[in-house]
């Protein structure tokens, strides 16, 4: 990591939020595998510097929209754990009243319009929230993360393809960890980089190192200010990886199968973007020890302090099963 220029606040805000994501991530991986949350729960784990990185460069108006893999993306954009980790565990204080889970957490106040399920689905919702900006003449940036796997979806192409038609302000966010679901990426399409893809809608591709929190972030910044100041979408593609399963508790239908090569599975664990960033502001003494030892506890208690209030929070009532529906 080599990043002059970058104000050491703005460093120290971006390790708080990874810091933030990881704490959070462990402690849901161990209830996970206690038992105590329903449905499946996918890990940001090892990804957490492009959510930190792009989202330390938008403001609070800025909005973005996550994938399957959204817990990430939402404490990046200020998201709150005890709302959050009462949703894992199917709550009413949860952000959707213990309705969505793990998948489907949104917060229109932060800017977060949601985390899609669906492979794809959140792109066409990023250019609606670009195209309100533009028709209301604001200078509001949207930003859509997605996976690798999406990059093959319809939804991908007709999304850069209206947005770049249209110049919005639209940041497209490709995490590419090497593996849709537990497809190499390399088998799932004739190319490289998905960023050389940008090509053909006339816009800037740009490849980013995924476990590099400030590399993302001045990547990031610039293509915002580009989009705000009028210059329209970039697509970004962040090589990442998973540290961990595509789903916690995939070993049980996978019937004791790999997928991973075990050289390459090392060979990313190294880079560890939490390790990475730590290191980085230890030896450039931008936090001294201490107050990084106290930031992680500060961090580690409030992770907690969700878990017992989700514990505590009561059950969805029967009726509430007709309420907030679409009909």
């Amino acid at each position: 990591m080599h990043h002059q220029g970058i104000p050491a606040d703005v460093v120290i805000d971006i390790y708080t939020r990874v810091l933030r994501i990881r704490r959070f991530e462990e402690e849901v991986g161990r209830l996970f595998r206690q038992g105590q949350l329903p449905g499946f729960v996918h890990l940001y784990i090892g990804e957490e510097a492009v959510a930190a990185g792009v989202c330390a460069a938008l403001t609070d108006e800025d909005t973005i929209v996550s994938t399957h893999r959204g817990h990430g993306h939402v404490i990046a954009k200020g998201g709150d754990f005890k709302r959050m980790m009462a949703e894992l565990f199917g709550k009413a204080s949860g952000y959707c009243k213990g309705k969505g889970g793990s998948m489907h957490i949104a917060d229109f106040d932060i800017g977060m319009l949601g985390a899609i399920g669906i492979v794809g689905g959140g792109m066409p919702i990023a250019v609606g929230a670009g195209l309100s900006a533009w028709y209301r003449n604001s200078d509001r940036v949207s930003v859509c993360f997605f996976g690798d796997g999406a990059a093959n979806e319809g939804s991908f192409h007709e999304s850069l393809n209206l947005a770049s038609t249209l110049t919005l302000p639209v940041i497209f966010v490709c995490e590419n960890n090497q593996y849709g679901e537990f497809t190499p990426a390399r088998h799932a399409m004739n190319i490289s980089d998905i960023a050389d893809r940008a090509a053909g809608y006339g816009i800037p591709g740009l490849v980013a190192d995924g476990v590099d929190a400030l590399e993302i972030y001045r990547v990031a910044r610039a293509a915002v200010e580009r989009a705000r100041a009028g210059g329209g979408p970039t697509l970004i593609e962040a090589k990442t990886h998973r540290r961990g399963s595509h789903a916690e508790g995939e070993e049980a239908f996978l019937g004791g199968q790999t997928y991973r090569d075990e050289a390459e599975l090392a060979a990313a664990q190294a880079k560890d973007p939490l390790l990475l960033l730590h290191t980085y502001v230890s030896e450039k003494e931008i936090l001294p020890a201490d107050k990084l030892e106290a930031l992680d506890g500060e961090i580690t208690a409030s992770v907690q302090k969700a878990v017992a209030a989700a514990r505590e929070s009561p059950e969805p009532e029967i009726d509430s099963l007709y309420e907030d529906l679409w009909v």
